[in-house]
């Protein structure tokens, strides 16, 4: 074979040491402290849950490409990271079935059937969340009290053994001021989903993923910044503008879904100006939620919503090609 010979392939042409296994790694890594602060206050059955959903995550999607006859891609470390993060977002009661529905609806009708990892078009585990929402809302607003630790092998609705407990975001959607301190919301020492309580885990797993070039701090950043901003201007329940400004933060699903969810490769946008306009858009659409909506919580949904207009954000955001007018003609 000639030595000089030119050979042509088609691009990528640049490589690097990230891979898809190796990125969703660092994703569970980066979830680990909220899965212990989770299991510490909600017991053994709120990592029964997380387990249990990974699993039947990875399981839809390994029956679906079989059953197509497809490469496997099951082991890519995505469908397990889906099976974490729906798990999260869900509270310590929900019953067992109710995850595995919520895994089929998530990978089979979000994922796979626009074509597998990078094709779906919104957050497969906030999609999970909402039919969830939608079809069993009472399983998926039933709290309970940190350290009542309800039973592993349950059934449906809140445990014998439970305390029932109205959440921070729960007051605060009524004007009124949370019933714990914002040291107990950053510890995690509330009622609310498996993952979301503890906000000092989530900045842990958050700063993680930056230090390790995952994601960038964009999104979360005007995210929470965007929350932030409009609790300082218009404080509720008798607190300051910073003292609600904090509270709608550290409350909820806000640092979950800034962190892990809004920060998804394929539901967000690659450019840095339409990075910047959708976690402005997802921190609006989450207060607005809040403040003038049915649910306590807007988080998921302001998500989703962004999640349709990436296309839009990053032709919005796309850099003007060198040599073309403003117009996109040639000069």
């Amino acid at each position: 074979m000639n030595e000089k010979a030119l050979i042509l392939s088609s691009s990528p042409h640049a490589h690097g040491k990230n891979s898809t296994r190796r990125i969703m790694l660092d994703v569970l890594i980066a979830l680990c402290p909220a899965v212990i602060a989770g299991t510490w206050y909600f017991g053994f059955r709120a990592l029964a849950v997380v387990l249990l959903s990974a699993a039947g995550c990875v399981f839809f999607e390994w029956a679906y490409r079989k059953l197509l006859k497809l490469d496997c891609t099951c082991l890519d470390g995505s469908a397990a990271v889906t099976g974490v993060l729906l798990a999260l977002v869900c509270p310590p009661t929900i019953p067992y079935w109710v995850v595995l529905v919520g895994d089929l609806f998530a990978i089979v009708v979000v994922k796979q059937l626009f074509g597998g990892i990078g094709k779906n078009f919104m957050n497969p585990a906030l999609a999970g969340r909402a039919f969830l929402m939608l079809s069993w809302a009472a399983l998926m607003t039933t709290w309970v009290a940190p350290g009542s630790n309800p039973g592993l092998l349950s059934g449906n609705g809140p445990m014998p053994d439970a305390v029932s407990s109205a959440t921070p975001l729960a007051l605060m959607h009524q004007g009124l001021a949370p019933d714990v301190s914002l040291l107990d919301m950053l510890l995690g020492r509330t009622g609310g989903c498996i993952g979301e309580t503890c906000a000092a885990a989530l900045l842990l797993g958050g700063v993680y993923l930056v230090i390790r070039r995952v994601i960038s701090p964009r999104i979360p950043l005007c995210f929470l910044g965007t929350v932030a901003l409009l609790g300082l201007i218009f404080p509720q329940g008798g607190l300051s503008g910073l003292e609600w400004a904090a509270a709608s933060v550290l409350s909820g699903g806000v640092m979950l879904c800034a962190i892990f969810m809004a920060t998804d490769y394929a539901t967000t946008p690659v450019t840095r100006l339409g990075q910047i306009v959708f976690g402005v858009g997802c921190g609006l659409i989450t207060v607005f939620i809040r403040r003038f909506g049915a649910y306590p919580e807007g988080t998921s949904y302001a998500i989703l919503v962004m999640n349709v207009c990436v296309v839009l954000l990053d032709k919005l955001g796309r850099p003007r090609r060198f040599g073309t007018a403003k117009g996109g003609e040639a000069k």
